[in-house]
């Protein structure tokens, strides 16, 4: 199969040192997403083992790999062949990495090229010198099963293999949603919520601003590794925009109203605003996050870009032990249960019969009944004698008649003698002590 791939754009791409790289269905729809909703300044990059489906793809540059393992008919959703795939074609991961500082891995995990290819990509990224940045999504619900679990085994595979993974359960967009949202609609919703968190983060990571946070302040907050991470970037404008811009992001369903992030161990926030940002409205934008967040390890960062002239951009990231723990190991989702039976109350004269019918048997046992003379006699027969054996004398055990037997082939053998004693004659007769 022909790879599908621009090379003026790899060419241009080197002198820009963010790239970003879509990786299997979701990871190139996202990408798709965001190159028809916004510019940016990082390189695109589209890459999958389905060649149909990428060409469908709108992103300039992009790569179809594994051709030989899958002869471009994509990983039929297992994740040993689309890791096979990208192992066959690390060579060329290694070109497209080849310069960048930061590389950004979008993917849906679940299927088999997303959550096979992205950990051997951020491998090959991380050797070239990049910082991995993963941003990717967890299956509905209702996608348990197998499907659930190459999931979560691909997830601990990018954290292993990359700096930093920031995740977004796809369950969480029915927060976003209503029951007359169309499927298309629902997969825009999390197109456009993966875009808002990668190009909110590119800012925070890009730009020089006022106060500076580094990709080691953003693996502080998600490098957890049983701790999963969500995000959420809000905007206002006008002359309450620090105001409005906090209300947002306090109702962001994504938060649960504010729950997860007064519960949130560590914090990630990036204030963005055009040359008219004050210190004033930073300062109130921190102020109410650590009113709400106490407690929690805050790192803040904020950048000024040109055309967010009179508008105010948050982005926040946030990290704790206790989405992960509520979602704990039952990979199998329980169903609705009836609600419990109510437990009876019983009368006094219920508990009675009850205790009564379920006491114990008692310990004392019946005396046997009566026998007659005749069947006395017959019972002392049996047992061999009469009760008058009783008073017999116990019986005493003799003298065992031994003798001493010869020899035999080792009568004229030299006997063995220690301290006068001859060791072959048994100790009994050695010392004269009678068997009773």
């Amino acid at each position: 199969m022909k790879n599908i791939t621009d090379s003026s754009g790899t060419d241009s791409g080197k002198t820009r040192p963010l790239r970003i790289f879509g990786v299997g269905g979701a990871g190139c729809n996202t990408l798709d997403f965001m190159a028809r909703e916004a510019a940016s300044d990082a390189v695109l990059m589209a890459l999958n083992t389905d060649a149909q489906a990428l060409a469908a793809c709108s992103v300039a540059e992009k790569y179809c790999f594994g051709g030989e393992t899958t002869h471009g008919l994509g990983a039929g959703g297992d994740p040993e062949v689309g890791r096979a795939a990208a192992e066959a074609d690390t060579e060329r991961f290694r070109e497209l990495c080849d310069g960048a500082k930061i590389v950004v891995i979008v993917a849906g995990l679940g299927g088999g090229t997303g959550s096979g290819a992205s950990p051997i990509l951020a491998r090959v990224a991380k050797d070239c010198g990049a910082l991995v940045l993963g941003v990717v999504t967890l299956p509905f619900d209702f996608e348990s099963g197998r499907r659930y679990r190459q999931a979560l085994l691909g997830f601990q595979q990018l954290k292993l293999a990359a700096d930093a993974v920031i995740c977004l359960p796809n369950q969480s967009v029915f927060k976003l949603v209503d029951a007359r949202t169309t499927v298309l609609d629902t997969f825009k919703v999390v197109n456009r919520l993966l875009a808002d968190g990668v190009f909110g983060v590119s800012r925070l990571l890009m730009r020089t601003g006022l106060i500076n946070a580094d990709f080691a302040d953003l693996s502080a907050v998600s490098r957890q590794f049983h701790a999963e991470t969500f995000f959420a970037t809000a905007e206002a404008a006008g002359e309450n925009r620090a105001q409005q811009v906090i209300e947002k992001l306090f109702a962001h369903p994504l938060f649960e109203t504010g729950k997860l992030l007064e519960e949130a161990e560590s914090l990630l926030v990036s204030v963005c605003g055009g040359k008219d940002l004050t210190m004033s409205e930073v300062n109130c934008v921190m102020q109410e996050i650590n009113r709400h967040c106490d407690g929690a390890h805050i790192i803040f960062g904020a950048t000024i870009e040109e055309p967010l002239l009179n508008r105010l951009s948050v982005t926040l990231v946030a990290s704790g032990k206790m989405a992960r723990e509520e979602k704990a190991a039952p990979v199998s989702r329980p169903t609705k249960s009836a609600a419990p039976a109510p437990v009876p109350v019983e009368t006094p004269s219920q508990l009675l019969d009850s205790s009564s019918s379920a006491r114990p048997p008692a310990r004392i046992v019946a005396p046997a009944p009566e026998m007659t003379e005749e069947r006395k006699e017959q019972f002392l027969t049996k047992q061999g004698g009469s009760r008058s054996r009783k008073a017999t004398a116990r019986m005493r055990q003799n003298e065992l008649p031994l003798e001493i037997i010869s020899k035999g082939r080792f009568e004229k053998s030299e006997p063995t003698i220690h301290r006068g004693e001859d060791l072959d004659l048994p100790t009994y007769i050695r010392r004269g002590i009678a068997l009773n």
